[in-house]
């Protein structure tokens, strides 16, 4: 079925990000107040009584760390009995600044939206009695997008369950599923996120159309991201830049970011080259000059350094163009939903790290790596809690590249290859030998570090005795258990 997507409007991931960035104490204060500013008014204007009360209750609320409440009434009202049940969006009172609290303004957004259900409530007793099961499930539909919209996590999970059970269609069906997996990211629910991608994945591969493989690509991907799989996450996202369609789930600058940054912790460096390097969509936005030009009008160019060989030195390497924020907009469909959620966005740093990496330029490298945690992975929900962990695997890239190249290399010279101190450098490199990262030794005395080139052979045998030996305590451990059953029946 190639009908178009439903469901696909609730819950809006860009509030929870709005969310994450009054928690996090990387973003600046003026990105929080318009995060604020965003987040209230769209409270007020969608209604959304759960989310408000979830957020911003005096008692209660997530982001009223003061206990702040109206003047009308005391800031001290009860514990709620019978309000809806959330996952961990943010972490209890984490938030820098205070979401206020208004009673008046709680009042009238439920008022709204008890007399919004009782509307579906009739919508829904009118079709079962005058029209048949198709207009019923549009009316319970509306009912599961309303819970979602209004940021009740329970009531829409069960509400969208409700309408799958009754569903036939396949391709309503994914679409439920994927609105599910949207309430999971919301709300930050890994387990739910994960249990519902492989529901999705099931649905599709029994017949779902193309568009909705495709989009589920971009699930599947921002899933493996959140979970530290940039290995597996890296093909997905690359492989959706091309297609992608699922602006209900991130921008296309997102995705933009989401898919460089883990195709370059995680790819070899010939798929580094021609997935992240060379690829026209990536070009387009991180490229300069004649390269963009080339891939905005469909001319393939991989310019200059297209060679393997043709790494360069630090020293040999030319000074990188400044560049502008893109308007990703102007790149593709210039839709309402579309121009309403991209922003302009300055890929200098990335642009930056990819460039660096790939001829050679390691102090440039980590100069841009510096640059790429501060703009990007401390401020993205979805990266900040990996943010470390990628930069240390970006370092050991850096790092196993020069390496792989030389038998000895000096201390000395590599510290200022990288642009570090021989102390910083001797530590970081201590780390990941010890964990068997990187083969080589450092020798202090003689400043020197020599690479230990692995034998294949030699590793394939202690592999061998490895798991022959498990394989032999596990044939122990099952000997010893069937003699101590055969001494039972005797």
């Amino acid at each position: 079925m190639g009908s178009d997507p439903q469901f696909a409007k609730y819950p809006n991931l860009a509030l929870a990000q709005d969310i994450f960035t009054l928690t996090n104490p990387s973003s600046s204060s003026n990105s929080r107040q318009t995060s604020l500013k965003k987040l209230q008014d769209a409270i007020s204007d969608q209604r959304m009584a759960p989310l408000y009360r979830h957020l911003a209750h005096p008692t209660e609320g997530l982001l009223n760390s003061s206990g702040e409440g109206s003047a009308s009434r005391p800031a001290t009202t009860s514990r709620r009995t019978n309000g809806a049940s959330h996952g961990p969006l943010v972490s209890a009172k984490s938030a820098l600044i205070d979401f206020p609290w208004s009673e008046q303004l709680y009042e009238k957004i439920k008022t709204e939206n008890d007399t919004e259900l009782e509307t579906f409530a009739k919508e829904e007793a009118d079709a079962a009695e005058t029209a048949g099961d198709t207009e019923v499930q549009a009316a319970k539909g509306k009912r599961a997008e309303f819970w979602a919209r209004v940021g009740d996590k329970e009531k829409a999970l069960s509400s969208y369950e409700a309408v799958f059970e009754k569903t036939g269609v396949l391709g309503t069906k994914i679409d439920i599923v994927l609105a599910i997996v949207r309430i999971g990211l919301f709300f930050n629910d890994k387990m739910l996120v994960k249990k519902q991608v492989d529901r999705a994945k099931a649905l599709v591969e029994s017949g779902g159309d193309w568009d909705r493989r495709n989009r589920l690509k971009a699930y599947q991907g921002l899933h493996l991201l959140t979970t530290r799989s940039y290995n597996l996450a890296a093909p997905l996202l690359l492989d959706s830049l091309s297609t992608f369609t699922s602006y209900e789930l991130c921008s296309y600058s997102s995705l933009v970011v989401y898919s460089v940054l883990a195709g370059s912790v995680s790819l070899k460096r010939v798929d580094f080259k021609s997935k992240v390097v060379d690829t026209p969509e990536v070009k387009a936005i991180l490229g300069d000059g004649e390269d963009k030009l080339a891939a905005l009008t469909g001319t393939v160019s991989a310019g200059p350094g297209t060679s393997d060989e043709d790494m360069k030195d630090a020293s040999s390497s030319t000074p990188t163009p400044a560049h502008t924020a893109v308007n990703l907009t102007t790149l593709g469909a210039s839709t309402d939903k579309v121009t309403e959620m991209e922003t302009p966005v300055d890929f200098t740093p990335l642009a930056g790290l990819v460039r660096s990496l790939y001829v050679g330029n390691y102090q440039a490298f980590f100069l841009a790596l510096a640059a790429v945690e501060e703009s990007f992975l401390s401020q993205d929900r979805y990266l900040h809690e990996h943010r470390v962990w990628f930069v240390r695997e970006m370092r050991l890239r850096g790092y196993q590249q020069l390496l792989q190249s030389y038998r000895i290399v000096s201390l000395k010279s590599m510290a200022a290859d990288f642009g570090v101190s021989i102390d910083f450098l001797d530590r970081d490199l201590a780390k990941f030998i010890a964990a068997d990262r990187i083969p080589c030794t450092i020798d202090r005395v003689n400043g020197i570090i020599e690479t230990n080139r692995p034998d294949d052979k030699n590793k394939q045998y202690a592999d061998v005795v490895k798991q022959g030996d498990a394989l032999i305590t596990k044939l122990q451990k099952y000997g010893q258990a069937v003699r101590l059953r055969g001494s039972e029946r005797g």
